[in-house]
Order: C-alpha cells, then structure tokens, then sequence
C-alpha cells in the first residue's frame, strides 16, 4: 500500500486536540480591521473547532494528523 499525501493547505490551518476533534482559526481577522468593534476583533482571534459535518472531510485531508 503507497504512502497517503497530506493536504498541505489543511496541514497549515488544522490542529489536532489529544481527543480527536480538530481545532481551526477564524476568517475575518487579517484586513479591513478599522470598522470591525474591539470585542468582535477579540473573539476572531480565539481557535474554534471544526463542525461535526466538516469533521471526517479535513480528517481524510490529514490520514497521520498533525501536531
């Protein structure tokens, strides 16, 4: 059986936690930071996880997982 390939665009956005479930940053938080309120510039910049129905997509992008 070859080798699988690791999806390089998800290997640089995804984490994995040690119970499985996978950690994503925020969209919205790298330009046009001037009209957007402190506290929703505050909340893009905490990590969220990835949605139950996205959750077996970005596990197949990343077969070894990822530190």
């Amino acid at each position: 059986m070859p080798k699988l390939k690791t999806h390089k665009g998800a290997q640089k956005r995804f984490r994995m936690t040690a119970t499985g479930k996978i950690k994503r940053g925020k969209s919205h938080a790298r330009h046009i930071l001037t009209k957007k309120t402190s506290k929703r510039k505050r909340k893009l910049d905490q990590d969220t996880y990835v949605s139950e129905g996205d959750q077996k997509r970005v596990e197949r992008m990343l077969p070894y997982g990822r530190d």
